[in-house]
């Protein structure tokens, strides 16, 4: 098991806005996280990569190391990356400084033999140089490796979000609304290159996204969250003919089979 929490849960006063949440991520999955604003989506990979503290019961364990409560370099350091629904990408470096940034944390020299430059430091720099520029080509983004980040499009700065992430070496990939902003192909073309990433560096992925054919052409399993808690958890057809998740989705006012072709489409 790569990721599990048990009665995960995070008050904000008397908001709950993740409320004893139980969750098992094999290793090599893409799992699906949705569900309605407010649902608690956001909060829940806070919880998981150390940006918030969860409540007290809370418990996590990645790779079957219990970090509740660690900060998020040390989740990082386990192999832990995340993007952001809102962009942070930094503006004013190139975009293979980016994912330099991303990578420092594997590099074996220090700051003083960075000063010094030698042989071995500038041996290693190439070669770190040559894998972010292979993984810029990967994601299509080898062309603009000099480019100021602040130059790109909002469809390339979400690539190069994921690129960064990427460059961290994470085992686990957690996506904050990776679609977010993109015209329909430019999802398709997001859709394939997470899918290769998946394959080529064996990830295990988790999703949160507001657009449904994402997720439901993406993932293996999907969890689904209202109101802070679990209400649904299965394949993308179990979902998506849940009762539950219909309500949480649309309402009770619509028929189900009105709320399901909504779903699907």
């Amino acid at each position: 098991m790569l990721l599990r929490t048990e009665k995960l849960s995070k008050h904000f006063g008397g908001l709950k806005a993740v409320d004893r949440i139980d969750f098992e991520l094999e290793e090599g999955e893409v799992r699906g996280l949705i569900g309605p604003n407010g649902s608690g989506k956001s909060t829940f990979f806070n919880l998981v990569s150390g940006i918030y503290r969860p409540d007290e019961g809370s418990r996590v364990w990645i790779d079957e190391h219990e970090t509740t409560g660690f900060e998020p370099h040390l989740i990082a350091a386990l192999g832990v990356a995340r993007t952001f629904q809102l962009l942070r990408v930094f503006s004013e470096m190139t975009v293979l400084q980016n994912l330099l940034v991303g990578h420092h944390n594997h590099v074996s020299y220090g700051t003083i033999a960075s000063m010094l430059g030698t042989r071995g430091v500038r041996a290693e720099e190439k070669r770190v140089r040559e894998q972010m520029m292979e993984l810029l080509a990967f994601i299509g983004l080898a062309d603009f490796a000099d480019m100021l980040a602040s130059e790109l499009s909002v469809g390339q700065r979400r690539l190069l979000a994921l690129g960064r992430a990427m460059a961290m070496r994470p085992r686990l990939l957690l996506l904050d609304e990776p679609a977010a902003g993109l015209s329909p192909v430019n999802v398709d073309n997001l859709l394939r290159i997470i899918l290769g990433l998946k394959e080529r560096y064996g990830l295990t992925v988790v999703i949160v996204e507001h657009i449904l054919r994402v997720v439901m052409d993406t993932c293996q399993k999907v969890t689904v969250l209202d109101h802070g808690q679990k209400i649904a958890e299965g394949s993308p057809d179990e979902v998506k003919n849940d009762h539950a998740v219909i309500e949480a989705y649309l309402g009770r006012e619509m028929e189900d089979d009105e709320v399901r072709r909504a779903l699907q489409a």
